[in-house]
């Protein structure tokens, strides 16, 4: 191979790594933003800043990037490493109260992105584009309530919304400042 064909191969590889890079930081930044939890004596469902993380990240990196980085988090959790809420870990997880929130995170990371991406990087778009985001999660979260402890859905809100509205308008727009300030070309 010529030197010229070395530097064009090396270009690629770097080019790649700066993503993948970012990526995993951002997976590894809501597994500490989880990490962040209580629970309320009143619910299965605990109070954590995991979905600030994710709202940030969708917002800041964008929609793709959002989507692989909470992939990756998901992954981590699910291979075994202490990432979710408490330090909770393995596949179980999306089987259990908190399931439907856990899968909807990719989701909520590309919906968050893609309203960002198309609507600019101004405070009030970040958050428009952060509420509805956290309303889908939310809309996972508690419809899963529903199937996993056969519950009405009014007592699975009771479980898994109505306790959090006040710190959800914190995170979003905590996640919204953060995006208008840092958001990613």
């Amino acid at each position: 191979m010529s030197s010229l064909a070395n530097v064009a191969v090396s270009d690629r590889k770097l080019s790649l790594a700066r993503p993948v890079a970012i990526v995993i930081a951002a997976s590894v930044f809501i597994a500490i933003c989880a990490r962040i939890s209580f629970y309320v004596p009143f619910t299965p469902v605990p109070l954590t800043l995991a979905n600030f993380g994710l709202l940030a990240v969708g917002l800041v990196l964008g929609s793709r990037k959002g989507l692989a980085a909470a992939m990756g988090y998901l992954a981590m959790g699910a291979a075994g490493l202490p990432v979710f809420a408490s330090g909770s870990a393995g596949p179980l997880q999306f089987v259990g109260p908190t399931g439907g929130y856990l899968m909807a995170y990719p989701v909520v990371a590309f919906l968050a992105g893609y309203i960002s991406e198309r609507t600019g990087r101004k405070f009030g778009w970040n958050l428009l584009a952060a509420s509805v985001a956290n309303i889908s999660l939310f809309v996972f979260g508690v419809s899963w309530l529903v199937l996993a402890l056969h519950v009405s859905f009014t007592q699975a809100a009771a479980f898994g919304l109505f306790p959090f509205v006040f710190f959800e308008g914190m995170k979003i727009m905590g996640a919204a400042g953060l995006a208008t300030r840092f958001r990613a070309k």
